[in-house]
């Protein structure tokens, strides 16, 4: 494909908190945008979003109808574009029924976009991948982990991570074998903190409100890893743009390894009075886990404690130059615009 001034990027699952603000970066850098909704209803909601972020102009800026599960619309996706980042995957929250449900989708998604990218002479893809395809179902490991590792799949984890390390696999397995030249990297991002701009975003800011809203009383004792959302962004544009990022994975982390009650504190410090209600102790795993039998929401949860998962952040430093926020600015920034959301005040 040619070189363009404003070369297009295609980023898919535009409405998600991660998407709406690589899409920021990219509107802002000069790009033109193009991306998918699975309802073309959602239009204006992602319009306000960025409007919320500062984008004021959204003539780059085009949405396309399509669905993981169908190829209708994908060749058209990718026409004309230069880049794909592929954002879109079954979210955390889903009730199941059968892990396939969101296994099925995360991976014929990700192999039915590389396709119709190859097809369409596509240079690069991004895929984002997660912390789940990497440092999940090994409860002897000890130490940071890093892009080297893969999460164990044949162990008792959640079909979310499951979903993320089989879809991620699929992917390098596809660029080995019919890629025909096109270019792939990943980002893997822990848990996503950062400034939220609507009402669509992670499973790890949706914990912020409910310490807010006084939901969780108590937290169960998991110590994560987390980054802040403008950073992903940054870190995707980064291996988008950069040779030397294709064909590479990159852990998305501050690398600072802090538990859920830190976070609490961490609300409380910025927050002053508005924390009034966050949680001020932890949970007994046993609880947790015997909760986790009669609560599906608990079982990935459960499912962590007592892991060690902390991350090296060291390669996208090295290679990329990237340089990523403090874990409590970034937990700081979901509080205040997440209080924003609750008293209705985000515009």
């Amino acid at each position: 494909m040619s070189e363009n001034k404003n070369p297009l990027v295609l980023v898919t699952g535009g409405s998600g908190f991660i998407a709406v603000h690589i899409i920021l970066k990219l509107l802002q850098k000069g790009f033109h945008v193009r991306t998918t909704l699975r309802t073309m209803s959602r239009q204006d909601e992602v319009k306000a979003m960025l409007k919320s972020g500062g984008v004021t102009n959204f003539s780059g800026l085009s949405f396309i109808q399509t669905d993981l599960s169908s190829d209708k619309n994908w060749g058209e996706a990718v026409k004309g574009a230069e880049y794909v980042i592929h954002v879109a995957s079954p979210t955390p929250n889903k009730i199941y029924k059968n892990e396939n449900e969101m296994i099925q989708p995360a991976r014929e998604g990700v192999l039915r976009v590389l396709s119709a990218a190859r097809d369409a002479d596509v240079k690069r893809v991004v895929l984002t991948s997660a912390f789940g395809a990497i440092g999940v179902g090994h409860h002897n490991h000890k130490g940071p982990f890093t892009e080297e590792d893969w999460s164990n799949i044949n162990a008792k984890i959640h079909p979310y991570q499951k979903s993320k390390t089989i879809a991620e696999q699929s992917a390098w397995e596809f660029i080995r074998k019919e890629g025909n030249g096109l270019e792939l990297a990943a980002v893997n991002p822990v848990g996503v903190m950062g400034p939220i701009l609507g009402n669509d975003y992670s499973h790890s800011n949706d914990s912020v409100r409910r310490m807010l809203e006084g939901k969780l009383k108590y937290v169960p004792k998991i110590y994560s890893d987390y980054v802040d959302v403008r950073d992903v962004a940054d870190l995707h544009i980064l291996a988008m743009l950069r040779p030397e990022a294709n064909g590479e994975r990159f852990i998305a982390s501050s690398s600072e390894n802090i538990s859920m009650l830190e976070v609490a504190n961490i609300l409380k410090k910025h927050l002053g009075d508005d924390a009034i209600n966050v949680p001020k102790g932890e949970l007994p795993n046993i609880l947790v886990r015997m909760l986790a039998i009669f609560n599906p929401k608990l079982r990935m949860i459960a499912s962590l404690l007592g892991l060690d998962m902390s991350t090296s952040n060291q390669k996208a430093k090295r290679i990329l130059g990237w340089r990523p926020r403090s874990a409590e600015e970034s937990i700081a920034a979901t509080g205040k615009s997440m209080l924003k959301i609750m008293k209705g005040q985000m515009k």
